[in-house]
């Protein structure tokens, strides 16, 4: 019996690819926003038309209507504190009567137009958490996705109101904390290079230097994965640092496994540090030292800022700030006097 031949459904992305614009433009056009360029906006639909290309009408009147829904679009979903922020956006958005559409990007930046575009179309708005993008692809695309919320993300665009968590200030704070307990040598095992909290990171490091000249740097590629934080123990144990800070807590877990593997004691040889107190962190051997991050007060501050949007009001804080702070447990202690550092 022979297979039927798989139909592709043609998207904005072809679209854009075939008129030579960008998947906000090819937005714009399609929704009738009528500030693109009249000899762009033909290109567009001539485009559109030669490829045969439908808009999903269901998608199309629920974004102009109302749907009582908030699209959420993550790099992750797989990531717990992703999930926390998720919790805390469904938890309130449900007491006001809205349910929650969420999209993963799995981590790649060029997916994330695409889905941010198709969830906007069928709901009321979108919250765009940790995006990837860049920050002049964000700011082309917010118009067209407004009203919109950013979680850990800011942009020029004009009403597109944000919740951040201030990760240079905890970087500094558990730097400090193996500063403190006598490590000189401390290894940061950086994030996704795309990942705007690990440049916030970066820069807290930068700011840590500045006041403590005596402690040494070194700086290694990985993830955010446990995967990443596993894979990451030989360049680890090659920086010969002390005193370990892992981008999250998932990266950290990753590297505790591989240093037990690898007969590796810690605290007593090495001293390893999270970000973000997930709700394993405690439950590691041994329990895992962060910087604890209050994740669902995150989320629900994300929807309180959008229901302000939705009710056609500017949000009272168009910028709220999260301060991480430390918790300290057993994965950090004394530098080992037999360290030579």
């Amino acid at each position: 019996m022979a297979k039927r031949a798989r139909t592709t459904r043609i998207g904005i992305s072809d679209v854009a690819s075939k008129a030579g614009v960008s998947l906000a433009t090819v937005s714009r056009v399609m929704n009738g926003n009528f500030s693109v360029d009249p000899q762009i906006a033909d290109r567009v639909r001539a485009a559109a038309t030669e490829l045969k290309y439908q808009p999903n009408p269901m998608g199309r009147n629920l974004a102009r209507g109302k749907t009582d829904t908030i699209g959420v679009v993550v790099p992750d979903l797989a990531n717990p504190t992703f999930q926390g922020v998720l919790r805390g956006v469904s938890r309130a958005a449900a007491q006001d009567g809205y349910r929650v559409l969420i999209a993963d990007s799995s981590e790649v930046s060029s997916e994330e137009a695409v889905l941010a575009g198709e969830a906007r179309r069928r709901c009321d708005g979108v919250i765009l958490c940790a995006p990837r993008m860049s920050p002049a692809e964000l700011q082309e695309l917010a118009p067209s996705l407004h009203p919109m919320v950013l979680v850990n993300r800011t942009t020029e665009a004009a009403d597109s109101p944000c919740v951040m968590v201030d990760y240079g200030q905890g970087i500094q704070g558990l730097a400090t904390h193996l500063a403190q307990l006598g490590h000189t040598r401390i290894a940061y095992v950086a994030g996704p290079e795309s990942s705007a909290s690990n440049a916030s990171r970066l820069a807290g490091l930068e700011a840590f230097s500045q006041t403590h000249p005596h402690i040494e740097l070194v700086f290694l590629q990985s993830g955010s994965t446990f995967e990443d934080g596993h894979e990451s123990a030989s360049d680890v144990l090659a920086s010969k640092a002390t005193g370990i800070l892992a981008f999250n807590d998932l990266t950290a877990m990753g590297l505790l496994s591989s240093l037990n593997e690898r007969g590796i004691k810690v605290p007593e040889d090495i001293s390893v540090t999270g970000f973000d107190d997930i709700p394993f962190a405690r439950y590691t051997t041994p329990p895992l030292t962060t910087a604890a991050v209050p994740i669902l007060s995150v989320g629900e501050h994300a929807w309180e800022q959008m229901r302000e949007l939705l009710d056609g009001a500017a949000p009272a804080q168009s910028r709220q700030v999260f301060q991480p702070h430390l918790v300290a447990r057993g994965s950090t202690g004394a530098a080992a006097a037999s360290s030579g550092h």
